[in-house]
C-alpha cells in the first residue's frame, strides 16, 4: 500500500529486462487461474522505465499517476526549529499556526499495546479519511499495524492524536534506511479546521524525519500543494495498467494511456 518500487527486488549480477519479462509472463500464467478482470503494476521511478517500460510487450497500457511528494532534509536541520529557519516568512508563520492551533492535542507515539487498543479508533478514522479521497483502491484492514509493530518495533511509527481523551487523529509512518515513508493517516474532519489536525500531522512528519536523522521524507501521494508548502516536491511515478480480456484491453488502452494528472501550484517555501 506504499507507492514506490516495493514489489520486486533484482539482483545487481542478472539482465533485469530479462528477468522483469519474466515476471510479466508469471503473472499472466497467475492471473489465469485467478477471478480478476485486470491487473495494474505500480509505482515506478524515471530511472526504472528502461527495465518497466517492457510491460507494454505484454499489452500493458502506461498511466500517469499522481507523484511522491518528498522533503529533502538539510543535515544541518537539527531540529523542527532549525527547519523553520530555512522556511520564507509566509511558509513559517503557517508552521507555527498550524502549531499554535492544534495545541489543544495530545500528541502519543504507539506502543504495541496502544496499536491493539486503539486498533477499531485507528480503522474508523482511517476509513474516516479515505472516504474523502478522489480514488482509492482498497480498504486496508489496520489490524496489519498491530503486527507491524510487533515485528518493525520503533522502525514502524504510530503517532496518535486526543482530545479531550478521545484519539481524532493518527499519523503512521516506516523508517526505510535513510527514508521516513509516510504510511496512512486518519483524521476526523469535523474537528479538523477548528484544531488543525492535518497541518499538525504534516509538521509531525517534518519533526520526526529530523530527529531520526533521515536524508528525505516520502509524503507519498494527494494533497500535493499542501504539502509542497511544507517544501516537498514531486517525483514523478508510472504504473501499468492491463485488462484480462484482449477486446476490453484494446479499447480503454487508449483512455488509460491518456490519463492527465490534476495540475497544482508548486511552492517553493525555502529561502535562496
Amino acid at each position: 500500500f506504499l507507492s514506490g518500487e516495493y514489489g520486486t527486488f533484482l539482483r545487481q549480477d542478472k539482465n533485469k529486462i530479462v528477468t522483469f519479462n519474466a515476471i510479466a509472463k508469471a503473472v499472466r500464467s497467475l492471473s489465469r487461474s485467478k477471478r480478476m478482470h485486470g491487473i495494474f503494476v505500480k509505482d515506478f521511478k524515471e530511472e526504472s522505465l528502461y527495465i518497466t517500460n517492457h510491460l507494454e510487450d505484454h499489452d500493458y497500457a502506461i498511466m500517469q499517476v499522481e507523484p511522491n511528494l518528498i522533503i529533502h532534509l538539510n543535515a544541518e536541520w537539527k531540529t523542527f526549529e532549525d527547519y523553520k529557519t530555512a522556511l520564507k516568512s509566509k511558509y513559517r508563520v503557517k508552521a507555527n499556526k498550524a502549531d499554535s492551533t492544534s495545541q489543544s492535542l495530545q500528541a502519543k507515539l504507539f506502543t504495541d499495546k496502544d496499536v491493539y487498543t486503539y486498533k477499531d479508533e485507528l480503522q474508523a478514522l482511517y476509513e474516516n479519511t479515505i472516504a474523502n479521497a478522489n480514488f482509492n483502491a482498497q480498504v486496508l484492514n489496520l489490524n496489519t499495524y498491530i503486527n507491524l509493530k510487533e515485528i518493525y518495533h520503533n522502525k514502524f511509527i504510530v503517532k496518535g492524536y486526543f482530545l479531550e481523551g478521545k484519539l481524532v487523529g493518527f499519523l503512521s509512518a516506516m523508517v526505510n534506511q535513510e527514508n521516513l515513508d509516510a504510511h496512512f493517516i486518519g483524521l476526523d474532519y469535523s474537528l479538523n479546521k477548528e484544531y488543525a489536525i492535518y497541518p499538525r500531522i504534516l509538521n509531525d512528519y517534518v519533526r520526526l524525519g529530523i530527529e531520526l536523522g533521515s536524508k528525505r521524507i516520502n509524503l507519498g501521494r494527494t494533497a500535493s500543494e499542501i504539502k509542497s508548502t511544507l517544501g516537498a516536491e514531486p517525483e514523478d511515478l508510472i504504473c501499468y495498467f492491463k485488462h484480462k480480456r484482449t477486446f476490453v484491453n484494446r479499447l480503454i488502452k487508449p483512455f488509460t494511456s491518456n490519463i492527465k494528472i490534476k495540475s497544482y501550484k508548486q511552492h517553493q517555501p525555502f529561502k535562496t
